[in-house]
């Protein structure tokens, strides 16, 4: 943590990798579209490319990378339809969420800001009732033009929709280009490592490797280390 995060208003939440472990679902997803395109899913170098994109823009760098043939809307379809179905089966909690929601949801303001499809965010949802945890305070990029992270406008019409300053936000992320989002939105970063490693989250002002090492004391994050 490289400077004191200042007393927080608001509490902005990733999605996917943060609340939702939904990064290995996300995996077979990849290996089995482009299982049936005759392609091998290289995650080492694919995964972190395809991070905090939306299922458009996701589709559209695997058509590129991989060289696959069909026009982007079809293949976009197809994968939003196998991945639909992993996720009405295989997605929970990220270990840590609910005990430190629980902590601190009542002392602050909190948001859910993600890159989800509104389809998949109400597979979601309906499995583990997102929208009654957060009273519905839950944004995706279609209500800020598909502008994807490291774009800063999921995170400032959070704050907006919030009341809360972006200097008061701290926002809790899982992926560089949504530290980078936040960054840009002027608000200070958690990162949680729970889908890269450490050392590629550096530019958050915390990293930790679990909800467990993160305490709110004073209102103020800080490790509990």
């Amino acid at each position: 943590m490289s400077e004191p995060i200042p007393p927080v208003d608001a509490i902005i939440f990733d999605c996917e990798g943060v609340v939702v472990d939904s990064e290995p679902v996300w995996d077979l997803g990849q290996a089995e579209f482009l299982r049936r395109h005759g392609r091998v899913y290289d995650r080492a170098s694919i995964k972190p490319r395809l991070t905090g994109r939306s299922l458009l823009e996701g589709t559209r760098l695997l058509q590129e990378v991989c060289a696959l043939e069909g026009g982007l809307e079809e293949l976009t379809a197809e994968r939003l339809a196998i991945v639909r179905e992993l996720f009405a089966d295989g997605v929970g909690f990220v270990w840590g969420f609910q005990e430190f929601f629980e902590d601190v949801r009542d002392a602050h303001r909190t948001a859910l800001a993600t890159a989800l499809t509104p389809e998949l965010l109400a597979v979601v949802d309906r499995r583990l009732g997102l929208a009654d945890l957060f009273d519905d305070r839950i944004y995706d990029i279609e209500t800020v033009g598909c502008r994807s992270k490291p774009h800063p406008d999921i995170f400032l019409h959070a704050a907006e929709q919030l009341g809360s300053d972006p200097r008061g936000c701290v926002v809790i992320e899982d992926a560089p280009q949504g530290i980078e989002a936040a960054r840009r939105a002027g608000m200070a970063t958690i990162a949680l490592a729970s889908t890269h490693r450490r050392d590629e989250l550096a530019d958050a002002d915390m990293v930790v490797d679990s909800f467990a090492e993160i305490s709110m004391a004073k209102g103020q994050p800080g490790s509990r280390r």
